[in-house]
């Protein structure tokens, strides 16, 4: 959460010449409200359960840059699905993501003790992230643009 992923997403699709996307803005568009109100109104179970479709379609129709919502990997048919794909994780730590989020109440899983919950997230997904990485890239103190470039060297791409 709060990691970048779009920001970062969209530059390395510009710079690879390919297109973007994002299965939360998926989710958004084809609910027509906004994953906070999901999780609200249906519960987190329901949530997933999109995530799990948006991922799939996602995979199958897209050929760019894409990314996944922070707790798609929850799901081990998506992680199954993401073994054959590049899947970079960008990471960060409790103080950046305080810095860049604030941790606010728009984040649903985090609305009571956000650092507490942030670090007890992370500690549940972290080996799940890894175990679907191809790359890992720490976006700790790195502007969008430097995240970008370290995901192109991480994976050896080439600019379009």
């Amino acid at each position: 959460m709060g990691v970048g992923k779009t920001t970062v997403g969209e530059l390395l699709a510009g710079r690879l010449g390919t297109a973007f996307r994002d299965t939360d803005a998926d989710i958004v568009a084809a609910q027509g409200r906004e994953i906070a109100d999901i999780f609200v109104d249906e519960g987190e179970p329901y949530f997933r359960d999109l995530e799990r479709q948006a991922v799939r379609t996602a995979v199958e129709e897209h050929d760019g840059v894409l990314a996944l919502g922070g707790g798609a990997v929850l799901d081990g048919t998506t992680r199954a699905l993401l073994s054959a794909h590049a899947v970079v994780y960008l990471s960060m730590d409790v103080e950046e993501a305080v810095k860049r989020t604030g941790l606010n109440q728009a984040r649903p899983l985090l609305a009571v003790n956000p650092r507490k919950q942030w670090r007890e997230l992370m500690d549940a997904r972290r080996h799940l992230y890894a175990e679907v990485a191809r790359a890992v890239v720490a976006t700790d103190g790195r502007t969008p643009e430097e995240v970008a470039q370290a995901v192109l060297d991480a994976l050896e791409l080439k600019e379009a």
